[in-house]
């Protein structure tokens, strides 16, 4: 199987859409929902990249982002942030925390695969 994602995302019809196109260009997609217990998440299934929401329940992704990056066994993990929100002060912090992309919803598939063949090429 090619390079493994860990997906941390709480809305199922994201976490579908996302888990088929990546399913589909060969990488292994694990997903996980809750804030609280993603830094566990990410440790235990050591992924390539983190395709992290920016609003997740019990802990928002820039909080968990900026433990990711303090973090020596996790700080060089390629993140792309996902939100429903666009504004520019949200992309701004995103970069701030030290996340390599930053994606809006609704995204585009191809837009997806770019970007993760960018972060981690199969």
């Amino acid at each position: 199987m090619g390079k493994r994602v860990l997906l941390i995302e709480d809305e199922p019809n994201i976490i579908e859409a996302i888990r088929f196109i990546l399913s589909r260009d060969g990488w292994s997609v694990v997903t996980h929902a809750d804030g609280s217990t993603a830094l566990e998440a990410i440790r235990t299934q050591a992924p390539d990249v983190i395709i992290l929401d920016a609003m997740l329940p019990n802990r928002s992704g820039f909080e968990i982002l900026q433990d990711i990056r303090a973090r020596a066994e996790t700080q060089d993990i390629p993140v792309m942030m996902l939100t429903a929100r666009g504004q520019q002060k949200d992309r701004d912090m995103a970069e701030r925390y030290g996340a390599n992309r930053f994606m809006t919803k609704p995204f585009s598939n191809a837009e997806v695969l770019d970007v993760m063949r960018e972060l981690a090429p199969i």
